[in-house]
């Protein structure tokens, strides 16, 4: 264990494991602990966790409202690159997780503190995350993870830790949770208890922001998303925050019951888990946003990007946010943007978020050159030779 500690600034939610961990921090290091939660539009009141930090006796108190920073500084440059893991994870996770290190290690500093601590578990792709943006940021700052150091291993000792100590446990946290969820404004996401055999199908109730696509509406509803250099400003001509639009698009696609994920993924640390995700308005953001591209975009542009995308889904679903690499691809990326801008329809119904129509002031594409009538701008007989170049090497390798 890292000793000599004397205070340390914990990520807090109110929650049992974390009200726990602070007792523990006290315990174990005899340290003062200062308290950071932030709001990231997960859908709850933070005022709780205030009352349960002063109730502990906890003097510095850090509640932020960090939803427009999310979306903006984090999101928002992650859509650009039409970012998804493993073909289909829109990464609600792991892309909350390197705002949250940022602010752990800058109050640290702020406060004086020593080391930083985080609830997440040993097993579990967010210890990576919290631990390699935090040093990134600060490589001399000192990280708790109580999860690999203490004795706690099962919810009765957790429960009997608290018990001891006269935390206040929630009702529901006596008996067995079926389920883990963790949500922000881009999604949320379940995993553990019910949920851990991907061989049965997950229960209805564990989805909380989109109703059952069967049941949403039989009438399909059509919006327009404008884009600035690839972000998305307005809905409907209304312009909007980041946050706000964000917001605007959950409540969309959840109305619609569009963006559920039932996904067996590959764990940063070696395991497979299943989780079942839910990104209503990032599912509608993706599908418009590429819609959009795919007249502003140059084709080798957009050919390069795709190619470049794994590649930057897997650095933010480990944890390199603040890494060089993720940087340098991330301001090819934003250079890929300067002209994708214009209107985009999406056509919302029963779980789908279908692009049906697009316009751009920056469009590459030409009618002129497409129509299948007679044009004055295209000569068929040039593909002759076209043809013939490309097939040279063909013909070359088809004698021999």
């Amino acid at each position: 264990m890292t000793q000599n500690i004397n205070k340390v600034v914990l990520a807090y939610s109110g929650g049992l494991d974390t009200s726990v961990i602070l007792k523990w921090l006290e315990v174990e290091y005899n340290c003062e602990v200062v308290t950071f939660t932030a709001d990231l539009g997960q859908g709850e009141e933070l005022e709780p966790a205030r009352r349960k930090a002063e109730r502990a006796g906890i003097k510095d108190i850090f509640i932020e409202d960090l939803r427009e920073e999310f979306v903006r500084d984090f999101v928002f440059p992650m859509f650009r690159a039409n970012t998804v893991y493993e073909g289909q994870y829109l990464l609600g996770t792991s892309i909350a997780r390197p705002l949250i290190s940022k602010r752990l290690v800058e109050i640290a500093r702020e406060t004086g503190a020593d080391a930083i601590s985080h609830g997440a578990t040993g097993k579990g792709n967010d210890q990576v995350r919290f631990e390699l943006n935090a040093y990134a940021l600060n490589p001399d700052i000192k990280v708790i993870a109580p999860w690999r150091d203490w004795d706690l291993s099962s919810r009765e000792k957790l429960i009997a830790f608290a018990e001891h100590h006269q935390i206040e446990i929630p009702k529901d946290k006596r008996g067995e949770a079926p389920f883990s969820v963790d949500a922000n404004l881009l999604h949320t996401s379940s995993e553990g208890k019910v949920l851990e055999d991907p061989g049965q199908p997950a229960p209805e109730y564990v989805y909380q922001r989109t109703v059952n696509p069967v049941d949403a509406p039989d009438t399909p509803e059509e919006i327009t998303i404008s884009f600035l250099r690839g972000d998305a400003i307005a809905i409907n001509g209304q312009q909007m925050s980041p946050a706000v639009l964000l917001t605007t698009l959950n409540e969309y696609g959840g109305k619609h019951g569009i963006g559920r994920l039932d996904l067996v993924e590959n764990r940063f640390v070696g395991m497979k888990s299943r989780g079942i995700y839910e990104t209503p308005g990032g599912t509608i953001l993706l599908a418009a946003h590429r819609g959009i591209e795919q007249i502003a975009l140059d084709r080798n542009v957009a050919h390069l990007k795709d190619e470049l995308m794994p590649r930057y889904a897997e650095l933010i679903y480990n944890g390199f946010w603040f890494a060089p690499e993720r940087e340098m691809l991330q301001a090819a990326i934003d250079k890929s943007q300067e002209h994708v801008e214009g209107d985009v329809t999406v056509k919302l119904y029963k779980g789908s978020a279908a692009v049906i129509a697009r316009t751009s002031p920056k469009s590459l594409y030409s009618m002129a050159h497409v129509t299948f009538e007679e044009d004055n701008v295209y000569d068929q007989k040039d593909a002759e030779g076209f043809i013939k170049l490309n097939a040279l090497r063909l013909k070359l390798g088809a004698r021999r």
